[in-house]
């Protein structure tokens, strides 16, 4: 069960209006898709152009292919992470990220590998220094076309990668909040109950209060079921 603690503020305004807020979070997967679509084409002709050049599989002297150096195995991998990141955009906003950053890694990690293979016989996917460079611009490119709109701060509410904390207010009407003197310290009351329980030092009496605020939903019910238990105090004393 997930507590929520009762603050007797108002939340801050948001910086912006709610129409431009949806439409950030919308442009996020928009783009992210968009790029990764583009690059599996490329990809995808590159390797099939490859394919159909009877490309050796093995050569470590390549042959051009859209101004690259390719063989059979550089075509078969394009291939691959062509179609990994064609379903990566078709699956989600979230996928497609992950799958981005994790092949934009795996491009600037493969051009750090074949510059130093550059010129030998370990130059397996007959690699030449404009394909070094190649996989660094795409490397770069998944990378930050993974990250946007997820590594950062102040997301719109509907980005994909909007994470709810742990403690969060719950979105209340106005006639919700404390108004009077003895709201607000119900509201104090309420709150420091609920971070005892948290942190397991909380009386009987608090445990107890917050086991029945947690079966009402509104904020006002809340503080209903917590002076209930006063009046019955009262009540037994008088």
């Amino acid at each position: 069960m997930t507590l929520r603690l009762h603050l007797p503020h108002r939340p801050a305004a948001r910086s912006a209006p709610p129409r431009e807020r949806r439409s950030l979070g919308a442009r996020v997967f928009v783009v992210q898709r968009t790029g990764a679509v583009l690059v599996a084409l490329f990809l995808l002709v590159f390797g099939v152009l490859g394919f159909a050049g009877g490309l050796d599989f093995f050569s470590t002297q390549g042959q051009r292919i859209l101004g690259l150096s390719s063989n059979g195995l550089l075509s078969l991998l394009s291939v691959v992470v062509a179609l990994v990141l064609a379903v990566a955009a078709a699956r989600g906003p979230r996928v497609a990220s992950t799958v981005m950053i994790v092949v934009g890694s795996l491009f600037l990690l493969s051009a750090l590998v074949n510059l130093a293979v550059l010129r030998t016989g370990l130059n397996l996917l007959a690699f030449e220094f404009r394909n070094v460079v190649f996989s660094v611009v795409v490397g770069l490119l998944l990378l930050m076309l993974g990250a946007y709109g997820r590594i950062g701060g102040h997301l719109p509410e509907d980005s994909p990668y909007a994470h709810p904390h742990a403690f969060e207010e719950d979105p209340v009407e106005d006639h919700e909040y404390p108004s009077t003197p003895a709201e607000f310290a119900v509201e104090r009351a309420m709150r420091e109950a609920e971070v005892a329980v948290v942190q397991h030092v909380a009386s009987f009496d608090q445990r107890r209060r917050v086991a029945a605020m947690a079966r009402v939903t509104s904020r006002a019910d809340r503080r209903r079921v917590w002076t209930s238990f006063d009046e019955d105090r009262t009540r037994r004393l008088g």
